[in-house]
């Protein structure tokens, strides 16, 4: 077995015992929201789905954006963990390419890379199909969250959404559904 194969194997293992979603090849290429203005992006989002990952476990999910200084956004990510304590992290996000704003990179340690945060699709008032991927090889690793201005989404818009990802290769069928519920959710109010 070659080096690669090995390093491969390893992180496979790693990721999957983490309920990441691994896939074969490289990432894909999408198309991602045209013009995109992060300016009306900014505010609260809610999770409505997302693809499993090891740092999210989680529910009542919610993502706020705000303007830290000409072309940072800053990122605050809160969820209610099932221990009834309110997880948070802060981080930043800015356009690698001011050319493609839609194609964020976002960081929440010092001294990590930026993960790719690729804004797919937006009405900006309604939903966001958020899409990452990073190249691990001859593997990747992907994630994806659909995210609402409201703790609710209308099923055909997920439908429409979900046929989004799936013309790049996602499994919509790992995606998890969030719980917004209002009653469950109150402690993320206060």
């Amino acid at each position: 077995m070659n080096a690669i194969q090995l390093i491969s194997i390893t992180l496979l293992s790693a990721l999957a015992a983490h309920a990441q979603v691994i896939m074969p090849g490289r990432c894909p290429k999408p198309a991602v929201q045209e013009n995109f203005d992060a300016a009306r992006y900014l505010g609260t989002w809610y999770d409505i789905q997302r693809l499993p990952h090891a740092f999210q476990k989680g529910e009542c999910c919610t993502a706020t954006y705000s303007l830290k200084s000409p072309g940072v956004v800053g990122v605050l990510n809160r969820e209610l963990l099932a221990d009834g304590s309110i997880n948070s992290i802060s981080g930043s996000a800015t356009a690698k390419n001011p050319s493609e704003p839609a194609k964020l990179q976002v960081s929440f340690f010092e001294n990590t890379p930026p993960a790719p945060y690729w804004v797919l699709s937006t009405d900006y008032d309604n939903y966001s199909l958020v899409y990452s991927c990073t190249d691990l090889g001859v593997l990747h690793v992907e994630f994806a969250w659909i995210l609402s201005r409201k703790p609710t989404l209308p099923e055909e818009t997920l439908e429409e959404l979900h046929s989004t990802l799936s013309s790049i290769g996602v499994r919509v069928d790992k995606l998890l559904t969030t719980d917004q519920d209002a009653a469950f959710c109150s402690a993320m109010q206060q």
